[in-house]
Order: structure tokens, then C-alpha cells, then sequence
């Protein structure tokens, strides 16, 4: 790596995955081929959520939310890794690199937000399904989404600006993208309590939250349980099945690299976990969500016959 003084770096190299080798043209393909189809999917969910009345429910609200989340996710890292992919090490401002890391962390901190009101709403749905209605206006909709952006683009602000104010001795960050622990090791100055620092707020609001979700899930799993028959039983879990399988890929993939002690991965292995989070959770959340969906299947029948009539009139 370069050594330069302790000096305001001007520009960074992302490294990359500099081992793949031969196999480097045909990565980029299928990164590209995931990334245009995570792109399609999300939209799709989008615009079959607000074209069809029959999905105008909180849940739906909400998976439109994170799918339109989910669009911009990929966008803040995967064209870096499309591009070191098909030009080896390449260069990226120091501005630039310091807003794709707080971008990037932001819409993970979002996620990890708008992941417990998921479950919040599910909680209600099952547990308190007379004032579910009620209780989930289209307001208060609209409000906890507003607030799952507000305070995940708040709390990426600390590990972000403390990072950003560190002298940097080195420019090779050995990622794909500008993630907080590559760009700790390029440091001048000893990071172990800025690295503190990052695991804390990363750690404490990851893992509220997560402990916010396994609460509810508790209190669904004791509502479920009570239900008279097996098929109510089945149609309780099969509306948190989708979720649940979002929260556990997020959540494993995100504990592991960010809530784990630094440099306990072997050499490159957290770039390959993060794909995990930054590409593969974003390509299969719609697939998730729409996959076995009986009401997501109904719409796209009903959206798919209104264009046909529309394309039919003369």
C-alpha cells in the first residue's frame, strides 16, 4: 500500500477482490446480471404496491418502503464493485468515499429500523387484530416510516464524522467499497477507541433493536399458539415467515462484521460477508416477499389484466 504524509488524503484505491483472478469477467456478469435484477424487483414491488388497490395494507406499506430503501442501497456500493471488478484498483475521492460510507451506513441503520416497525405491525395485526386498524392509521404509517430514515441518518453520523476527521497514512482500502474498518487501518493515529466507538453505536442500535423484534415475535408466538384452529395457526405464521427470513440474513451477516472484534476474519472474508447485506439481502428480499405470496400473485393477475384492456381499447 502507499504511504503518504499525515496529510488530508485527496484520493483513496479500492482494492477490490484482487484474488479472483480469471474468473474476474464472469463475476462481473453475475454481480451485474443480481444487480440489474435486484434494481427490477424492488421497483416492481413498488409499482405493483401502489397500482393495486387490493395491497393498499400497512404490511405492504411497509415492504414498499424497504424495497424502495433496498434500490438505493445497492446503488451506494455495488457500481464500486462493478467497477473494480472491471478495472482492478481504482481510484475514488476522499469526498466521495466519506458519503458513500455515511450513505451506506445510514440506509443500513434505516433497515435495521424499519425491520422492528415490520415487526410491530405484524405484532398488531396478530395480537390485537379488532384495533389493528385503528391502531395503524395511515398517519402513524407514514410517521414511523419517516422516523426509521430520520434516526438511521442520525446515528450514521457518529461513526461517519469520526472517521472522516481521522489522518490518514495510507490509500489502499482493501474493500470494495469505503466501510469503516478498511478505512481504520489506513490511520496514522491508534483507532481502537474510534473502533470502540463504531462496535457501540453500531452495537447498541442493532441490538435494541433486534431484542425490540425477538420481544414482539415472542408475544406473536403466544398469541399464535392460543389460536383454536391449525389453519389459523398456518395463515398467523405464514404473514411472518417473510419477515422473519429478512431479519435473520440482515442480522447475522451485519452482527458478524460490524458487532464481532476487528480482525478475527480471515483476509478478505469480511468483503465476501459484506455481498451478503450490500447485494444478496437486497436481490432476495423481493423474492422473499412475493415468492408463495397468495395476495402479491392476486395483484400481479389483476394489474396484468388492467394493462391488457388498457392495451386493448382503442
Amino acid at each position: 500500500m502507499d504511504h503518504v504524509n499525515h496529510t488530508w488524503t485527496q484520493v483513496f484505491i479500492l482494492a477490490g477482490f484482487t484474488t479472483i483472478g480469471t474468473l474476474q469477467p464472469l463475476a462481473f456478469l453475475g454481480i451485474l446480471c443480481i444487480y440489474l435484477l435486484t434494481l427490477a424487483g424492488n421497483l416492481f414491488i413498488i409499482i405493483l404496491v401502489r397500482a393495486d388497490s387490493g395491497l393498499f395494507t400497512p404490511m405492504y406499506f411497509f415492504i414498499s418502503v424497504l424495497s424502495f430503501l433496498e434500490f438505493w442501497y445497492v446503488n451506494t456500493t455495488v457500481p464500486t464493485l462493478l467497477h473494480t471488478l472491471l478495472h482492478g484498483c481504482s481510484p475514488i475521492s476522499s469526498a466521495v468515499c466519506f458519503i458513500q460510507l455515511y450513505v451506506f451506513h445510514s440506509l443500513g441503520m434505516t433497515e435495521c429500523y424499519l425491520l422492528g416497525v415490520m415487526a410491530l405491525d405484524r405484532y398488531l395485526a396478530i395480537c390485537h387484530p379488532l384495533h389493528y386498524h385503528a391502531l395503524m392509521s395511515r398517519k402513524l404509517q407514514l410517521w414511523l416510516a419517516g422516523a426509521t430514515w430520520v434516526a438511521g441518518f442520525s446515528a450514521a453520523l457518529v461513526p461517519a464524522s469520526l472517521t472522516a476527521t481521522l489522518p490518514f497514512c495510507l490509500k489502499e482500502v482493501a474493500h470494495y467499497f469505503c466501510d469503516l474498518a478498511p478505512l481504520l487501518q489506513l490511520a496514522c493515529v491508534d483507532t481502537s477507541w474510534y473502533a470502540r466507538v463504531h462496535g457501540a453505536v453500531i452495537g447498541v442500535a442493532t441490538g435494541c433493536n433486534f431484542l425490540f423484534i425477538l420481544g414482539l415475535y415472542g408475544g406473536i408466538l403466544r398469541a399464535v399458539v392460543k389460536l383454536p384452529s391449525a389453519a389459523s395457526r398456518a395463515k398467523a405464521f405464514s404473514t411472518c415467515s417473510s419477515h422473519m427470513t429478512v431479519v435473520a440474513l440482515f442480522y447475522t451477516s451485519a452482527f458478524t462484521v460490524y458487532v464481532g472484534s476487528p480482525g478475527i476474519h480471515p483476509k478478505g472474508m469480511e468483503k465476501c460477508i459484506a455481498l451478503v447485506y450490500a447485494l444478496f439481502t437486497p436481490f432476495f428480499n423481493p423474492i422473499i416477499y412475493t415468492l408463495r405470496n397468495r395476495e402479491v400473485k392476486e395483484a400481479m393477475k389483476r394489474v396484468t389484466v388492467r394493462i391488457r384492456t388498457i392495451l386493448k381499447a382503442p
